[in-house]
């Protein structure tokens, strides 16, 4: 071999070599955890510090670049029935009520077993919110509700980023391995058909693969992937979502991919107050404590304590599907969450009904007489018009305001199929092995309509026994 060749191979081979040593860095490292919980919303959270607490080593992973998912979202509150806030306010409420008005709201499509899961055990939810340092102490009633039933923070700040935030503390207490931007694309399964972990790859798009004796999906829905949503309601094509950006249906695709079943994929929730052309979601809390809805002639034409189905169905009937929540600084004063959207531009305001009326495009004498009339009904106790049973505002004192809605994709109450132990199940009903899901990534819960206050109270209750479970298989 020449001189010249000789050193052309040499170089070649040492670059071989290079590639050698190299290469496995590239792959990413092998990693492993007791328990992997895929999504960083509030299921994976409570998941996360339920398992942390009961010994377990945990990797949380998340794809985006923080946490919070649809939870950091999430406005009106959790549903729980026989709280200690409730007793506090002489409200009489039961789990069995709670479960009534569930089954009612979903039309019956909902999974008895689940609900009553969820129903029995939202009240501790509650209490483990409040140890986490997110206290939930104001009762306020939600649609589809017989009662006052949904928690919030004191003084009526928006939920869900008030949970977000306490959690996401607390697990930074604890020193729980929490990843951020970890997209798991596969969950790996052994010859007998047991999970045994997850691949996926990081920020830097390495790839990575962790082993773990239990994983706890908990991504959330898909009412951010468009194209999916159409897929199971064409109805819907066109809508805002109010969806994070995250909220893709992966968690869906990712155990379809190792047999899971799926169910009430069909079943998408729109909101009736989100922001037309927007997506930004106007709290059930706002019509909760006393809004009043009217359309764009200024006449009043819904409970607006119904089911968010039918009130959205109602606000679509209405001219070019909109409509305006009308309330007084008296609410304003009362629920921090108006804040938002008040600082935002979303809100006209007029010191009187004639004048708010002129900002917003209404015959004053119209809007005057609907206001008047509503403030009537609640003097005397009874909405002879909507039957409206809770009435807090009487509208006799300004300033008046009034917000601009429509209906939004909200949630997808269809998924992954589990069971009352939150194992996922196959298409033959049995679990998946060391499988375990919570959270909007699951079907069944919900049925075909979810009451407002019943997400935060499904997140957080499943992903705690998803925890839990996951936990005892260790045993």
């Amino acid at each position: 071999m020449k001189k010249k060749q000789m050193k052309t191979w040499l170089l070649t081979m040492v670059a071989v070599m290079m590639m050698t040593i190299i290469l496995p860095a590239c792959v990413g490292k092998s990693d492993a955890a007791d328990i992997v919980i895929v999504g960083g919303g509030g299921a994976g959270m409570s998941a996360a510090i339920e398992a942390h607490n009961s010994g377990a080593k945990v990797v949380l992973l998340e794809k985006m670049p923080m946490l919070g998912g649809n939870t950091a979202r999430a406005e009106g509150g959790l549903n729980a029935a026989g709280t200690e806030y409730q007793k506090a306010q002489g409200i009489d409420d039961s789990p069995e009520l709670h479960f009534e008005d569930t089954m009612k709201g979903g039309k019956d499509v909902n999974n008895p077993d689940l609900v009553k899961v969820l129903t029995d055990n939202a009240a501790n939810s509650v209490l483990f919110l409040k140890e986490n340092g997110a206290e939930l102490s104001e009762v306020g009633k939600a649609g589809g509700s017989s009662v006052p039933r949904i928690h919030r923070p004191e003084g009526g700040e928006a939920a869900g980023n008030f949970i977000v935030m306490a959690l996401k503390k607390k697990l930074e207490e604890l020193k729980v391995d929490v990843r951020l931007q970890h997209n798991v694309t596969e969950i790996i399964k052994d010859k007998d058909d047991n999970v045994t972990g997850v691949k996926g790859t990081d920020k830097d798009g390495k790839a990575f693969e962790i082993e773990a004796k239990a994983v706890i999906l908990a991504t959330g829905g898909f009412g951010a992937n468009l194209d999916m949503v159409v897929k199971y309601n064409s109805d819907l094509e066109g809508f805002a979502t109010t969806n994070a950006p995250g909220a893709q249906g992966d968690g869906i695709e990712l155990a379809s991919a190792v047999g899971a079943k799926l169910v009430d994929m069909k079943e998408i929730q729109i909101h009736p107050t989100t922001i037309p052309g927007e997506g930004v979601l106007i709290t059930e809390g706002v019509r909760g404590d006393g809004a009043i809805l009217v359309n764009q002639e200024g006449v009043r034409f819904t409970n607006e304590l119904l089911t968010r189905d039918v009130v959205s169905k109602n606000i679509l009937v209405q001219t070019d599907k909109v409509a305006y929540l009308i309330f007084n600084e008296e609410l304003r004063g009362t629920l921090k969450a108006t804040d938002t959207y008040f600082e935002m531009g979303l809100v006209q305001e007029g010191q009187t009904l004639a004048d708010l009326a002129s900002k917003i495009g209404v015959d004053p004498s119209i809007l005057e007489q609907t206001v008047n009339r509503y403030s009537q009904f609640k003097e005397a106790g009874a909405d002879e018009d909507f039957q409206r049973d809770d009435m807090r505002l009487d509208f006799t004192k300004g300033a008046y305001y009034a917000i601009k809605v429509t209906p939004g994709i909200h949630h997808t109450m269809g998924g992954v199929a589990i069971n009352t132990q939150a194992q996922v199940l196959n298409e033959s009903g049995m679990a998946i092995p060391n499988l375990y899901a919570a959270g909007e990534v699951t079907g069944g819960v919900h049925g075909a309509n979810r009451l407002g206050g019943n997400a935060l109270a499904d997140i957080t209750t499943f992903g705690r026994i998803a925890a839990q479970e996951a936990v005892q298989s260790l045993k």
